[in-house]
């Protein structure tokens, strides 16, 4: 051996290894690591949006992102992790608790009165909080104590404490378009450092759509399919690994849907269903139905909607509307599912093409309405049922007349206590059966008054299809 040479390769004379790989997932490794690299969400964080500017300047108040899966919101704080000069607590509220909690508010405090630092608490799913929890931190919201930043996927109004909630601003982060998810899609594939350059993808355009389509604006949906399927696909002979739409639907299996049974997509598509059936809209009916069964909604759930929906907006315009509800009900009930969602169907579409009216609906809402602000006035004394001497001489039942001792079975006579008298609440449409109904009515009673001369409550706004 020469002992001039040296015993080992001086570094620049090695033969250079492949960079390894950042570890984590490809949508952990994607996450971008500054505003410049963030996609999507340009009505926040856009040139010149309060949000951004906040965020550039150092100045962030407490503030609650709420917005689907894979939309950035913790990206969006990680960003701020790494741009405030404020120390940043994060925590999941999955694993953490009021220890943890105080434990961070404990070390802010410290921070605040030796170095005047301060310190922003992140809290990832905010909503899975209770209301202790939520409360522990108020306070230290409101001294300043914490800059409050939460991230959610329910909504704020129904999942965040009022007094919380009050104290930050709520930024709302829509899906991602489809333009949006290419970007972040082909970022991956090209990233040598930290995305998937290194595997050499070939991604033919309808496996890039596929995944757009299937991710529905979930960016991490996207990346984690994409990278199963790039691992699972052996390189040619030339290097390239080529992903096909095949590749990206075994990767994807099947599509999840988002969808929370106790969350916003519960109740905005079940008022979506309602409105489309309101607009006799059948393909609209259908397409939201769907939407709810596929993902695992109660078939009762809906049946129960379907039920008010036929006497809230069809009402006695088409009396069938109750009875083919409630089949469908009976049908979901005796059957079971899947096989119950064509009945289902079946009353979507009888309900959307049926014709409308809400009089019925209307009406008692108006007679809720008296009820709750007028007095209980008694029953009429001719109304009363006479069973003992001791009634009949105290005049029950004294004037009633008896409808069926009348021609055509009808008796004109007041039914309504005296303070109501001629009051009238059900006021008949001009669509379907109701035409028959409010033709009987004017033979019986002459003519009625009109809705518009009812009381507020009979014609105030649209009812709700739900409630939390």
């Amino acid at each position: 051996m020469d002992k001039g040479a040296p015993l080992f390769d001086r570094p620049e004379e090695r033969p250079a290894a492949p960079a390894a790989p950042e570890p984590g997932p490809l949508a952990a490794r994607m996450r971008p690591r500054s505003l410049d690299e963030f996609v999507g969400q340009q009505h926040l964080v856009g040139d010149g949006r309060l949000l951004r500017q906040s965020i550039d300047s150092d100045t962030l108040p407490s503030i609650i992102l709420w917005g689907p899966p894979g939309s950035g919101k913790t990206t969006l704080a990680r960003i701020i992790a790494r741009t405030t000069r404020s120390y940043f607590a994060p925590l999941s509220a999955v694993t953490a608790g009021v220890a943890d909690l105080r434990h961070v508010i404990d070390e802010a405090k410290r921070r605040r009165g030796f170095s005047r630092q301060r310190t922003i608490l992140f809290i990832d799913e905010i909503h899975r909080f209770n209301k202790a929890q939520q409360d522990t931190i108020l306070p230290f919201v409101e001294d300043g104590t914490v800059t409050f930043i939460g991230a959610t996927t329910e909504n704020p109004s129904f999942e965040v404490i009022a007094p919380l909630l009050s104290r930050a601003r709520t930024f709302k982060l829509e899906p991602l378009s489809p333009d949006e998810l290419r970007v972040i899609i082909e970022r991956a594939v090209t990233d040598g450092e930290r995305g998937l350059g290194a595997l050499h993808l070939r991604l033919d355009d309808d496996a890039l759509q596929q995944l757009v389509s299937v991710a529905s604006g979930d960016a991490r949906t996207a990346l984690n399919a994409l990278e199963l399927a790039s691992h699972a696909t052996p390189p040619d002979e030339a290097g390239e690994r080529h992903i096909a739409s095949a590749a990206i639907g075994e990767a994807l299996q099947s599509r999840t849907l988002l969808y929370d049974r106790a969350g916003d997509q519960h109740y905005d598509i079940i008022s979506a269903l309602h409105k489309s059936l309101r607009g006799s809209d059948p393909d609209a009916g259908l397409y939201w139905l769907g939407r709810m069964l596929e993902a695992g909604e109660d078939p009762l759930y809906v049946a129960r909607r379907l039920v008010r929906f036929a006497s809230e907006d069809v009402g006695m315009a088409d009396p069938q509307a109750l009875v083919v509800a409630m089949a469908a009900q009976q049908a979901v009930h005796f059957v079971g599912m899947p096989e119950g969602d064509v009945a289902l169907a079946q009353a979507v579409v009888y309900l959307a093409t049926a014709p409308k009216s809400n009089s019925l609906y209307a009406g008692y809402s108006a007679v809720k309405e008296d009820i709750r602000r007028g007095p209980n006035e008694p029953v009429p004394l001719h109304l009363r049922n006479a069973v003992t001497g001791l009634m009949r001489q105290m005049d029950y039942g004294k004037g009633y007349k008896y409808a069926h001792d009348y021609e055509g079975h009808f008796a004109a006579q007041e039914h309504l206590p005296p303070g109501l008298k001629g009051r009238t609440y059900y006021t008949p449409s001009d669509q379907g059966f109701e035409r028959e109904v409010a033709a009987r009515l004017a033979a019986w009673w002459g003519k009625r008054p009109t809705p518009d001369k009812q009381s507020p409550a009979q014609n105030r706004g649209k009812p709700e299809t739900d409630s939390r």
